[in-house]
Parts: C-alpha cells; sequence; structure tokens
C-alpha cells in the first residue's frame, strides 16, 4: 500500500488551486491605484531594497482596500513570504482614516512603529501622524521612581545598578517606554517598583499628572491617525476601560489584527477573571504601608492585615505543593478549600469595613480599599449553593491554579464570540483579520466560529515560495506512540544524525518544557561524546531576544524551546535549515476550560476532538512549521517525529494543511538533501 504521506500529487489534489475563490471578484473602488503602488515602478520598489512585485500582496491589498471602502469585516490568510504588513499598511495609510492596528506581541509593535510604518509612509508621502501605545507597566512612572528612591526597597545590587540607569533615563526620555532602556532587562523585578498598575496609579490627584509617560501616550494616541497597540491592551481595555483604547475605539474608522491566530486565546485571558492570592498579599502590604503612614494613631493595621494574609496562605495550602490545575467539578467537596475560601471572603470583609471608617484620611487609603472590594467582588463568583458546593454558570468554566507559593481562581468564558460581537456592535467601521494561520486546509471555520465571526468573507492567498524545491518533509519510520515510555530518547537518537547532516542550524521545538529539558540535557552529551562543536540554546537560560541573536551569530547553533519559540520567530539565511518538532502540539487533555468547551460541543452533537482540538493543534504546527523557510533562497528540512501523522486517520487532514514540501520518510532523503549539489551529482 502507498504511504498516504508519500502518494504522488496528493497534497496537490488536496488544495484548492485558486487563491481565492474560482470566479473572479469585481472590480474594487481602488484596484487600479493598488496595482500602481504595488508595480515594478510604483514608489515601494524604491523605498525598499528587497521589494519585489508579488501578486498575493497586491491581490490581497485589494481586497483589504475594498473592506476599508465598504467598511466590512475580512479575514485574511497569507502564506508566508506574501508581505501582509505592506498589504495591510498601504490601503490602511491611505483610506483607513482612523486605523486602530493591533499586534501579537510588543516586539512587532516596535517593529511595525520603528521600521514598517516609517518605510511606507516615506514611499506613499502620506502625511499621516502615527502612535504607540502600550500597557501602563511600560512607562516608569515620576510617583512610584520617586518613592523608591526615597524608600530604598532594593534587594540586590543589580537593583540599585538598575535603579540608577532608570533615574538617568526619565530626564532624558520623551516617552517613557521602557523598551528604549536596553541597559535593564525587561525582565528585571525594579520594574515592578517604578511603573505603575490600574490599581496603583493615582490619577488626576498625583503631583506629576501633567508630566505622565502613560497619559502622554495616550493624549499622543487620540490625535494620531495610526495608533498600534497589541491584542493583550486591546482586550484588556475591553474588558476593563483602563489601556487608553477604549477612547480611542468610538472614532475609529478601520482596526486591522495582525497575527489574528492569537485573538480566541487573549481574548478568553482578557474576558474571564482571574482573583489569586498574591494579589491578596500584595494588597495586604499596601494596605498596612498606607495605614500606617496616613492613619497612624487608628486602628492595629499589622493585626488587621494579618488575619487577611493568613486566610490567603492557608487557601493555598488546601492543595498539595505541586503546580496544577483543577476544574470546580474536580475539586472534592469534602475539600478544606471551601472553607478556607469562605474564612478569606470573611477576614476580606473585615478589613474592607476598617478601610471605609479611615478612607476619609487619605487618597492613598481610599484606592486601596476599592482595591480590596474589587478583590472582594471577583472572590463572590465563586458562590456556593444550599448544598455547600460552588455554583458555576453555565456561559463560564470556574477552576483553580496551584503554583508554588500562590492559588490562583479563575473565571473563564466558555466562548468569546458573544463578547466580542458585542464589541463590534454599534459604529459601522472595518474590522481587518490576518495571520499566516487562521485555516485548516482552506477552511476558516474553526476561527470564525471562535470570534463570533460566522458568514464573514475569509479569503487565502498563497505563499509566493517554491515549497517543493525549497523544503522537505520528514516523518521518520519506527518511532513508538507519542505516550510510551522512551518516546523523547527514541525522538533525540533519530534526530541525532539529521542534525548532524544539517551542521547545526537546528530549532528543536518540544511541546512541553519538560521535554525542552530533556532534550537539551541529552544533546549536550550527545555533542561531547561525539565531538560535534555545535553551540546550543536553550528556552530560559537566557532571554528569548538574546537567545535568538547568538543562534544567528552562531551559524551553527542548535536552540531548544517550546511555545515562545514556535511563533513570531524570523530567521532567514544558512542559520535555520532544520526544525524538528517532536510531536503534533495538541493540548494537554486536563486543561480546565478545554475539557469543559470539548463538553459543551459533545452536548450539541459534536466531535469535541475533531471541531476544537484538532484545529487548534493544526494551527499550532502551521505557526511551528512557518519558521523553517522565511525567504526566497532559504532551503531546509521540516522533521515532525509524531507517528500518528502517518498511523492516525485524522493524520492526513494535519499535513495537507502544511506547505507543500516534497515528502519522505527516509533518512538517507535527509542526509542528501543537506549534501552540497556537487557531492550529491558524485
Amino acid at each position: 500500500m502507498t504511504d498516504p504521506l508519500l502518494a504522488p500529487g496528493a497534497l496537490r489534489d488536496a488544495l484548492p488551486s485558486a487563491a481565492d475563490g474560482d470566479d473572479a471578484p469585481p472590480a474594487g473602488k481602488h484596484d487600479a491605484e493598488v496595482d500602481r503602488l504595488f508595480s515594478a515602478g510604483g514608489p515601494l520598489a524604491p523605498s525598499v531594497g528587497s521589494f519585489s512585485p508579488r501578486r498575493s500582496q497586491t491581490e490581497m491589498a485589494k481586497s483589504i482596500a475594498q473592506a476599508i471602502a465598504d467598511q466590512s469585516t475580512l479575514i485574511a490568510e497569507a502564506g508566508t513570504g506574501t508581505g501582509k504588513t505592506f498589504a495591510y499598511l498601504v490601503p490602511a495609510l491611505l483610506w483607513g482614516g482612523k486605523t486602530i492596528i493591533s499586534t501579537g506581541t510588543k516586539n512587532l509593535q516596535d517593529q511595525l512603529f520603528l521600521r514598517d510604518i516609517p518605510t511606507v509612509r516615506a514611499a506613499l508621502k502620506a502625511p499621516v501622524s502615527v502612535a504607540l501605545l502600550k500597557g501602563r507597566s511600560n512607562y516608569v512612572c515620576h510617583y512610584h521612581l520617586e518613592r523608591t528612591l526615597q524608600n530604598g526597597r532594593m534587594t540586590s545590587r543589580d537593583d540599585v545598578g538598575n535603579l540608577r540607569e532608570i533615574s538617568r533615563f526619565i530626564k532624558m526620555t520623551t516617552s517613557g517606554d521602557k523598551a528604549e532602556l536596553s541597559k535593564v532587562p525587561e525582565n528585571a523585578l525594579i520594574w515592578n517598583l517604578v511603573t505603575s498598575t490600574r490599581d496603583t496609579c493615582m490619577g488626576a490627584e498625583c503631583q506629576y499628572y501633567q508630566d505622565c509617560f502613560v497619559m502622554k501616550a495616550r493624549r499622543e494616541a487620540q490625535q494620531a491617525d495610526v495608533v498600534v497597540v497589541n491584542h493583550h491592551l486591546f482586550f484588556a481595555d475591553v474588558a476593563l476601560k483602563d489601556t487608553g483604547v477604549a477612547e480611542l475605539l468610538p472614532s475609529a474608522n478601520t482596526i486591522i489584527f495582525d497575527e489574528a491566530h492569537q485573538l480566541p486565546d487573549t481574548a478568553t485571558l482578557f474576558f474571564g477573571q482571574t482573583v489569586s492570592t498574591s494579589q491578596i498579599l500584595e494588597l495586604c502590604r499596601d494596605v498596612l504601608a498606607e495605614g500606617l503612614a496616613h492613619a497612624r494613631g487608628g486602628p492595629d493595621w499589622a493585626k488587621v492585615v494579618t488575619v487577611v494574609e493568613k486566610a490567603a496562605r492557608d487557601l493555598r495550602l488546601t492543595f498539595p505543593q505541586d503546580i496544577m490545575r483543577l476544574s470546580l467539578a474536580q475539586i472534592m467537596p469534602s475539600s478544606e478549600f471551601f472553607p478556607a475560601l469562605n474564612t478569606l471572603k470573611e477576614k476580606l470583609a473585615e478589613m474592607i469595613d476598617v478601610l471605609e471608617d479611615q478612607a476619609a484620611r487619605a487618597e492613598t487609603i481610599e484606592q486601596v480599599r476599592v482595591r480590596a472590594v474589587e478583590l472582594a467582588s471577583a472572590l463572590d463568583a465563586w458562590k456556593q449553593d444550599g448544598k455547600g458546593k460552588v455554583v458555576e454558570g453555565d456561559q463560564a468554566v470556574l477552576w483553580v491554579e496551584a503554583f508554588s507559593s500562590s492559588l490562583q481562581l479563575h473565571k473563564t468564558p466558555l466562548s468569546i464570540a458573544p463578547i466580542f460581537n458585542n464589541q463590534r456592535e454599534g459604529t459601522p467601521r472595518s474590522w481587518i483579520f490576518t495571520s499566516a494561520t487562521l485555516a485548516v486546509k482552506n477552511d476558516f471555520k474553526h476561527f470564525s466560529n471562535q470570534m463570533g465571526l460566522t458568514g464573514e468573507p475569509a479569503k487565502t492567498w498563497p505563499s509566493p515560495f517554491n515549497y517543493e524545491q525549497q523544503g522537505l518533509l520528514y516523518v521518520p519510520n519506527g518511532l513508538p506512540e507519542p505516550n510510551s515510555f522512551g518516546y523523547t530518547d527514541a525522538v533525540i537518537d533519530c534526530a541525532l544524525p539529521v542534525i548532524e547532516a544539517a551542521g547545526g542550524r537546528t530549532f528543536f521545538l518540544c511541546t512541553t518544557i519538560r521535554a525542552v529539558k530533556q532534550v537539551s540535557e541529552r544533546l549536550r552529551d550527545e555533542f561531547a561524546k561525539r565531538g560535534l562543536d555545535f553551540p546550543l540554546f536553550v528556552q530560559g537560560e537566557r532571554g528569548r531576544t538574546e537567545l535568538l541573536d547568538s543562534f544567528r551569530k552562531a551559524g551553527n547553533g542548535v536552540l531548544v524551546g517550546s511555545q515562545s519559540f514556535w511563533e513570531g520567530v524570523d530567521v532567514r539565511g544558512d542559520a535555520l535549515s532544520l526544525v524538528i518538532i517532536d510531536k503534533l502540539p495538541f493540548a494537554p487533555p486536563d486543561d480546565p476550560v478545554l475539557a469543559a468547551r470539548i463538553d459543551v460541543m459533545e452536548k450539541q452533537g459534536l466531535n469535541g476532538f475533531m471541531h476544537h482540538t484538532l484545529p487548534e493543534a493544526i494551527i499550532n504546527l502551521k505557526q511551528g512549521a512557518g519558521r523553517l523557510i522565511r525567504d526566497e533562497t532559504d532551503r531546509g528540512v521540516l522533521m515532525i517525529c509524531d507517528p500518528r501523522l502517518i498511523s492516525k486517520s485524522y493524520g492526513k487532514r494535519v499535513w495537507q494543511s502544511l506547505p507543500s514540501f516534497k515528502r519522505t520518510r527516509l533518512q538517507e532523503d535527509v542526509i542528501a538533501f543537506f549534501k552540497p549539489p556537487q557531492e550529491t551529482q558524485d
């Protein structure tokens, strides 16, 4: 029997040949102008050194221009190399009116603002003003910096040095954006002490209000034609009305989501509600500080907060020390969790009573009272019925997540579609959703159902890359099932000769942090044993940006990473020629939100695995596979080690959604692929 993966023309037959339907669409309002702008003689060519006309890019720009003209919605999938950023920037800058562009990460936000938009704006001579807006934790806060300098709450020498750098920076910067201060690492703990949160911002009462960087960024965004935000900011705003986007939305004519495949997860995060024991302990620390500062002659503040702190810690201790997730249904009715939760609610309510009595004594005491009331309200979502069980709503799932020193209580919506639809109602405007990975084998149902975009037009534009010539998909023979003992070791054994043939130049992408640890430890040993001089870069050992820079410079490195390296990573040229994926990226079956969603689907007569779990895994896999070929001259091998790609009936649907690489199951084909051309001919 012919291996389905290798059947001649199988992939070609599986996919539609037309990029966007069989019938040519009617000419759009701006089609002629888009053709001129994206032509070889147009204004983009001299401004962008690597620019060359691409049919996919031009056609995508036309569709976006038409959606803007019609104030309609468009779901736009563009294969890697299409140039989707320019395809949406050109129509947005020329015809978009007030435009909000939301990206997947702060890094992409900076790239758009600092590089892509200035390039297109200069090429088009478009007289548009542009602003960058980030969450408030990205801007140095004058008030909190001064407080930290006075209090001297430093815990390490690094903190002292970093604080000195931040003090210098605030005197020179016009934006206050911490991304500009490269001398202080983005994840340095000192940032928590010199930035504000929604809870700790003094607002208009602050003595530095006129100089506030957050307020300055918001004012600039109000006045700009184009505002660049990120998904976290956009949805935090929609949920909390605290990021400045709320003020922008009413006047926006066009909203563009780049990396739109991330939206369902990001929106779920913000439309849900989370309260943690850490937040309560932080509140207690602030209550004590403000009480002693402004109401020393009042109640015994230490006593007031100690009982709440103890109740929060006792709640964490109702679960074992392991890191774990449990849905409400999985918590035994006899668990200590329920009485401990009630005790925490009672003690928090008592502290709120004290704060109400003292709130008039200082604005900052009133602030901590408001925070305490909000936390008590979030805890209230976990109500108990007459039989002592917590009531769980039909539209949301309640679940707990235990970390080594804190416990988080989550209330997560089962579907964000109705909430997001509410946001889209009202003022007519165009909504553009774009990414390289929105469809499963040209089917957009999964994404559109999640976002409530059912019935909205969706189009795909193929990559201009010649995948059959540039790449090889390799699914090794003889590997055990992924859940069997020793699977990861078998994958490493299989991968080592391929890594050696590739001369390093490898991304080894794992689906779990545990696998990252196991793979990196074994590779380190094996490289030493075999005398292979491949530098090893491991997620977690350094920051992501630093790891990537070092990997690019090395030229023969092997990088082992998990989820954060599956997407948003661009390594062009020879430094990356092999992407190994240890197994299909299915969500963990014990995920409480996934389990609840599947339960609802199955009650509706749908197959939860086929309608949710599999499409999610395919979109994730497409992201990982997309790391390999980033340019017309790139060549490489995509090695997917999971035998289910061949053995399971759903495997065909998976590999048919991937780029149209040549396919093999033989290691010798891969070794030959990496040999220089003259050796192959000999």
